[in-house]
């Protein structure tokens, strides 16, 4: 298992949305994919993508209107 991270703090929709699926195709299973955000829209279609491609998703709020969220390739 590798861990990968994408840093799209300060990029709007849908550039983390693009990012973290051009990523999670390069993965492999089993394979988590950390990415930074602080954006609300890509807060909520970044999880809801990933969720509805079957992978497993954790949401941390690391600051005040910063997230991470954790995506593991589970399929």
């Amino acid at each position: 298992m590798a861990e990968f991270t994408l840093d799209c703090l300060g990029e709007a929709c849908p550039v983390p949305l693009m990012k973290a699926e051009k990523k999670i195709n390069e993965m492999s299973v089993g394979d988590v994919l950390v990415i930074s955000i602080d954006h609300s829209c890509a807060m909520k279609n970044v999880p809801e993508w990933a969720r509805n491609q079957g992978y497993n998703v954790e949401i941390e709020e690391v600051d005040d209107g910063e997230w991470e969220i954790v995506i593991e390739k589970a399929k």
